[in-house]
């Protein structure tokens, strides 16, 4: 069983990790992409946000897919997509091409993103499940940790546009990873029968499941935060605190690799405490941190070293939240996985989105933009944790088997 749960965490934890190191290793890049193409920070920041918007909107077709054609079909089809979009955007000549094709490659990319939940679905519920989430995280961590320093270094000795060559590589090795190592998870048994309105009665249906969406926002608002971090962190650090790309890579990478870390301890910890205390503790810590990093920048403090420490901390947190209440999310709909993972991932890549593209409105260069997105992301995944979940908790207050 061990070795299974292994081999699956690393297939698809590789291939879940594409799309986002597709993000994660362009950041560094992102102020020389404006100068080459003479771009503002707006127009740069946009093709970061059509990404995220394409992550996340078709996600509602790719899960109903997966559920009528099975895991694999999809993607295949996705992964071929984001490599074609990866080679347009090496080849975008100005500003308007990179974002219409970085929109293309999101769409291809977010096949890696939702079904990878459904599969972990399939195969295991429960602590299990929890335990296979935290190991594919741990292999998704090579995305956040290495991927903006790999970035660092292609642009230390090449183009930006070497960044896109690089990650369409990486679609190609996640297509023969899926043909040689990963075994269909959906039988053609279990398989639904989709119709348009089918499909939009499930999702109907999910969206009236209060358990469901609660545990889904809070999911939600906590990665808006790291999602407001990693829109702005590269303008603010390079251009704000004048550290070089390569430092960059480094201050995002330790924050990636705190939350990815903490998420490692979910399986003891949920087996021990029950899955629905651990996501109410981590979203105490996150909430806790995050709003005492935006009123220390609010009464006047303007310093990196704070500033990392504490994003380093709440982002710590955020890796018992993120896991788990995503397997808390889909624990009861075995049937409609792949739907209710696409739900779940459309609302949290949207609500990052809209997070990233209001915060876009208010950059002054300073770290109150930035530092606001997350305290007001932690707040308000503190609130729906307290007056949605305190049932749940009663209900749950014995360890899960």
């Amino acid at each position: 069983m061990q070795s299974s749960l292994f081999r699956h965490a690393l297939v698809l934890g590789l291939v879940s990790a594409i799309g986002p190191f597709a993000i994660d290793m362009y950041l560094p890049a992102l102020p020389e992409i404006g100068h080459s193409l003479s771009a503002d920070i707006a127009q740069v920041q946009l093709s970061l946000t059509v990404f995220f918007l394409a992550l996340g909107l078709c996600q509602l077709l790719y899960g109903p897919l997966s559920d009528h054609f099975g895991r694999k079909p999809p993607l295949y089809f996705g992964l071929a997509l984001f490599v074609a979009g990866s080679i347009g955007c090496a080849l975008a000549p100005d500003i308007e091409t990179l974002i219409v094709l970085r929109f293309i490659a999101g769409v291809g990319a977010c096949a890696g993103t939702v079904i990878p939940r459904a599969v972990v679905r399939d195969l295991h519920t429960g602590v299990e499940a929890t335990k296979l989430t935290s190991m594919l995280m741990l292999v998704f961590s090579v995305s956040p940790i290495l991927a903006p320093l790999a970035g660092s270094l292609v642009i230390s000795v090449a183009s930006w546009r070497w960044i896109f060559w690089t990650v369409s590589a990486l679609g190609v090795l996640g297509i023969a990873l899926l043909a040689s190592q990963l075994e269909e998870s959906r039988p053609a048994a279990s398989r639904t029968a989709s119709t348009l309105g089918g499909v939009l009665a499930t999702y109907w249906t999910l969206l009236r499941d209060r358990h469901f969406m609660a545990l889904t926002l809070i999911g939600a608002f906590g990665m808006s935060a790291f999602f407001a971090y990693l829109g702005n962190s590269s303008f603010l650090l390079i251009d704000h605190y004048g550290v070089t790309p390569m430092q960059y890579g480094f201050f995002f990478s330790i924050n990636a690799a705190a939350f990815i870390g903490i998420a490692q301890f979910n399986g003891r910890l949920c087996a021990r405490y029950g899955l629905v205390r651990v996501v109410e503790a981590g979203v105490a810590g996150f909430a806790s941190i995050a709003l005492l990093l935006w009123a220390l920048f609010a009464f006047g403090v303007d310093r990196l070293d704070v500033l990392s420490v504490l994003v380093f901390c709440s982002f710590g947190f955020l890796g018992l939240v993120v896991p788990t209440t995503a397997v808390l999310a889909l624990d009861t709909h075995g049937e409609i996985a792949g739907t209710a993972s696409a739900l779940l991932g459309t609302t949290q890549m949207v609500t990052g989105a809209v997070v990233m593209g209001v915060i876009s409105q208010f950059v002054d260069g300073s770290p109150m933009p930035m530092v606001s997105g997350i305290g007001g992301c932690a707040l308000i995944a503190g609130v729906l944790t307290w007056f949605t979940l305190a049932k749940a908790a009663h209900a749950s207050s014995a360890p899960a088997h």
